[in-house]
Parts: C-alpha cells; sequence; structure tokens
C-alpha cells in the first residue's frame, strides 16, 4: 500500500497533464457540435429522437449480454492503455486516447444539450455522468501509469548507461492495471441495471419536448 502511495505521488504532474488533455478533448468536441451543418444537426435530431421514443416505450435491455458488452467496452480501452505502456512507440497512443475520450463525451453532453437544453443536460446527468464519474478517473489513471513506465523504458533502453531493473515496476503497474479493471466490472453492473432505469425516468420529458418541437 506504501508503493502504491508513492507511486501516485510520484505520477502526479502526469495525472495533472492527462486531465488537462482530458478536459481539452472535451470542449474539442463541444465545439464540434456547434460546426455541424443544419442537415447534420437534423439527421442527429431525428437520431435522438428516435432513441428516446424507444427508450420510453420499451426501455433498454438489462441483461447478461447488456453487461458483457458494457464491461468489455471499458475494458478493451483499459486494455489497449496497459499494452500501449508497454512499449516506446505507445506513448503517443496514451495521449490520443485519453483526448479522444474527452471528445467523445464532450460530443455526447454537447449535442444532448443543444438539441433538448436543460432536458438535455439532465438526461446527461443521469445516463453519462454517473459511470463516467469511475470510468475517467480509472482511465486517467490508468493512462498516467502507462506513460510513466513507458518514460521508464525509455530511460532504460535508450537514456541510461546500463539496463534499469523494470520487473517491479512492471507488476505495480500491472497489479494497478487489474484493480482498475475490477473497480470498472462494478461500474459496468451500475451502467447495465441502474442507469437505464434513471434513463427511462427522464426521456418522457424529451420524448415531450420533442414533439412539441416537431409540433412547431
Amino acid at each position: 500500500m506504501r508503493n502504491f502511495r508513492h507511486m501516485i505521488k510520484e505520477q502526479t504532474p502526469l495525472y495533472i497533464f492527462v486531465a488537462v488533455l482530458f478536459l481539452v478533448g472535451v470542449v474539442f468536441g463541444a465545439l464540434i457540435v456547434s460546426a455541424l451543418t443544419m442537415d447534420q444537426q437534423q439527421e442527429l435530431a431525428d437520431y435522438l429522437g428516435n432513441f428516446f421514443v424507444m427508450v420510453d416505450q420499451n426501455g433498454l435491455p438489462a441483461a447478461p449480454e447488456s453487461f458483457w458488452s458494457i464491461a468489455g467496452l471499458h475494458l478493451k480501452w483499459i486494455g489497449l492503455i496497459w499494452i500501449l505502456g508497454l512499449s516506446v512507440i505507445g506513448l503517443p497512443g496514451i495521449l490520443i486516447l485519453d483526448f479522444l475520450k474527452g471528445v467523445l463525451i464532450g460530443f455526447t453532453v454537447g449535442c444532448l444539450v443543444s438539441q433538448y437544453s436543460w432536458h438535455g443536460l439532465l438526461f446527461a446527468l443521469v445516463s453519462v455522468a454517473p459511470h463516467n464519474m469511475v470510468v475517467i478517473p480509472v482511465i486517467l489513471i490508468c493512462s498516467a501509469s502507462a506513460i510513466a513506465f513507458s518514460l521508464l523504458m525509455i530511460r532504460s533502453r535508450v537514456i541510461a548507461r546500463r539496463p534499469l531493473h523494470v520487473g517491479r515496476p512492471f507488476a505495480m503497474y500491472t497489479l494497478l492495471s487489474f484493480i482498475m479493471a475490477l473497480l470498472i466490472l462494478g461500474v459496468s453492473s451500475f451502467e447495465t441495471w441502474v442507469t437505464p432505469s434513471m434513463m427511462k425516468w427522464v426521456t418522457p420529458a424529451l420524448v415531450q419536448n420533442a414533439t412539441e418541437v416537431n409540433g412547431q
């Protein structure tokens, strides 16, 4: 436990860096929404409207298949970061993934708010925010650890006059990634069985809002 605290303290600048990179991605994703053409905005509005009608009428399936689909998506993200951290050339890929995650969230929330105003913000708070309050820190922690290990590999192979011992750092890096993966399984359970109920609670207001807009 002391080793983990020491490792996290050493990697604090990396946590700040990946967090800022993620926030830049969020802002960029939100700006993309305002750059969409009228036709693209209309297509997006039609898609969201159909989706909300489906959720309002039928709900979303809360089944083991959905759980493994959701968990698998998050675990692939963490696994890819872990793999990229093992190689020197994977360092830029980690940064791209962090930025891309921010873009996806910024674009999603931006679309909901632009189309449905505060109703869209409410939907984002129940559908996007809850699980991402855990997923995002997990991804940022994994990213910072991957960057730190990648930099260690660079020092070991390129800068250091003699090879550094990377066995212990590799074990700590892998153990941390495994713990984060366990957290992802827990939050995936919430996203599978709790989030659909929260979404169904909000969607009637969104369907009514879309109907009023189309009726004008």
